[in-house]
C-alpha cells in the first residue's frame, strides 16, 4: 500500500546530500581564499603570488631586469607571471571542486554550479 513512498526517501537523501555538498562548496570557496599559488616568467625573474580564487596578493622583481631599455621586456615579464598565476589558480581551484565533488560521490569533473 505505501510502497510509492520509497522514492520520498530518496529524495530526502538527495536533498541532504544537497545541502551538504553546498555547505562543502561554501568552505572550499573560503578556503581557497587562504591558498597561494606561485606565478613566474623569465626563468623567475618575475614572480607574481596569488589566492587560489586569482586575486593577486604579492608581486616579486629581480633588480637585475630594471634597465631602462628594456621597459616593455619587464611590463611583458609582468603580465606573464600574473597570467601564469591566475592559470595556477584556475587550476588548483579545479582540483580542490574535484576533490570535493569524488568525496561526495559525483563524478570529479562535473561541472557546479550548475
Amino acid at each position: 500500500m505505501f510502497k510509492g513512498l520509497g522514492g520520498l526517501g530518496d529524495m530526502a537523501k538527495m536533498m541532504k546530500s544537497a545541502q551538504e555538498l553546498q555547505t562543502k562548496m561554501a568552505q572550499m570557496q573560503e578556503d581557497l581564499n587562504s591558498v597561494l599559488v606561485t606565478g613566474e616568467s623569465g626563468a623567475g625573474l618575475v614572480k607574481a603570488t596569488a589566492t587560489a580564487k586569482g586575486e593577486l596578493k604579492g608581486l616579486d622583481i629581480d633588480p637585475s631586469i630594471f634597465n631602462g631599455d628594456d621597459k616593455e621586456v619587464v611590463e611583458d615579464l609582468i603580465l606573464a607571471a600574473i597570467k601564469d598565476a591566475q592559470a595556477k589558480a584556475a587550476e588548483k581551484a579545479q582540483e580542490e571542486m574535484a576533490a570535493l565533488t569524488e568525496a561526495m560521490g559525483l563524478p570529479k569533473d562535473i561541472k557546479l554550479p550548475f
